[in-house]
């Protein structure tokens, strides 16, 4: 009856759908265990008409302009140029800090520490801190301190659950100073929202001929690996010999035979403010106060400036363990759970047709565009 069986329908999911449909003439079915389509990218309008992002906020940013013109058949965009601000102490300084936060932070001693920087490494450059806590200049190695002191340890060890000790000084390190005074997030050539929110691509990405959609259905409860252990799928009992795209939870797919592969998990908490607007920024960090990591304002996003109240979310980091309504957001990436990951892989690495696709397949942290891509690509090589 299919061709072809995607497990899971964000963006890996969906683009891979449509491609397979679209340039191969594939039948496809696309099974998901929520009650809508679009993963973590779903959006939907509140009770008070804010459209908000169910899963925190998703920001399309890219250089690839393949990705964008890709995306641009299925939405216009809403041109946002995505600015976050730290909350340190009483302040608010551009996040990435950048000569405008040198500015803010160090006052009438920022001219002389601009000028250094820019001779020393150049406009527009991205300085790592560890670079510059390994200069002999005093100034340079203070803005490096500060940096990973207020904007870096803390957010981090909220965000990762790790205690400094445990933070990996290469990470750390790789923390930039920008060297510019462009506020924006992201520097990519191509940013933006969609215009009508991300839910309305996924359903122009789904609305074509030969793809259809199941919801609220698991993966492993319709397909399934040979009980035997022989290299087969079944789908719904019968033997398979069609193509899988699995973009699930690999461990959970194999009801963690081997162990839980870790996670940090996220616990989003919605507000509803009866006035314009709760803070200066779509995205507020902090970074050195409070257990949540950041608020979203979500009007900013989605250009309802004109509202009269407005929505927010707070994010609070927290283990995933498994349990009903948790969520795998992050992947804990380290030689041991990536040892871990390869156990599961090694299990359908022989099955013909089965390929892995996404965060939570993978294993690994994709944003959109990139993920889009690669979508793109599997869909290509895909017979």
């Amino acid at each position: 009856m299919y061709d072809s069986i995607i497990i899971g329908c964000g963006f890996a999911g969906a683009v891979v759908a449509r491609e397979l449909a679209e340039k191969k003439g594939k039948h496809v079915l696309v099974i998901d265990s929520r009650d809508h389509i679009g993963g973590n990218c779903y959006d939907r309008y509140d009770e008070h008409g804010i459209l908000i992002h169910q899963y925190g906020p998703h920001i399309f940013h890219t250089n690839s302009k393949n990705v964008y013109d890709y995306l641009s058949r299925f939405t216009k965009w809403y041109d946002y140029s995505h600015e976050v601000v730290g909350k340190i102490h009483d302040s608010e300084i551009p996040i990435p800090f950048n000569l405008n936060s040198l500015e803010m932070v160090y006052g009438n001693w920022a001219a002389g520490m601009e000028k250094k920087l820019v001779d020393m490494f150049g406009e527009g450059a991205r300085v790592p801190i560890l670079e510059l806590m390994n200069q002999e200049d005093d100034e340079l190695k203070e803005i490096a301190t500060y940096v990973y002191e207020n904007v870096f340890l803390k957010y981090t060890m909220k965000q990762w659950g790790k205690s400094p000790k445990e933070i990996d000084p290469a990470v750390s390190g790789r923390v930039p100073v920008l060297l510019s005074r462009d506020n924006r997030y992201f520097q990519d050539t191509y940013q933006g929202i969609p215009l009508h929110g991300y839910t309305a691509v996924f359903e122009k990405l789904l609305a074509y001929d030969g793809i259809d959609v199941r919801l609220n259905c698991q993966g492993k409860d319709v397909l399934r690996l040979d009980p035997e252990g022989e290299v087969k799928i079944y789908f719904e009992g019968e033997p398979f010999a069609g193509q899988v795209v699995f973009t699930g939870a690999l461990d959970e797919f194999f009801d963690c035979r081997y162990g839980r592969l870790p996670y940090r998990s996220l616990d989003f908490h919605f507000e509803h403010y009866d006035k314009p607007f709760y803070q200066s920024h779509g995205v507020v960090n902090y970074t050195v106060s409070e257990k949540f990591t950041r608020i979203t304002e979500f009007k900013y996003l989605s250009g309802q400036m004109d509202t009269r109240d407005t929505t927010i979310v707070k994010e609070y980091p927290m283990p995933y363990t498994g349990q009903e309504g948790e969520i795998p957001y992050y992947a804990i990436n380290n030689a041991e759970n990536d040892a871990l990951f390869g156990k599961y892989k090694a299990l359908v690495d022989q099955i013909p047709g089965f390929y892995l696709l996404g965060r939570l397949a993978e294993y690994k942290y994709y944003n959109i565009d990139a993920i889009v891509e690669r979508a793109l690509q599997l869909a290509e090589r895909m017979e």
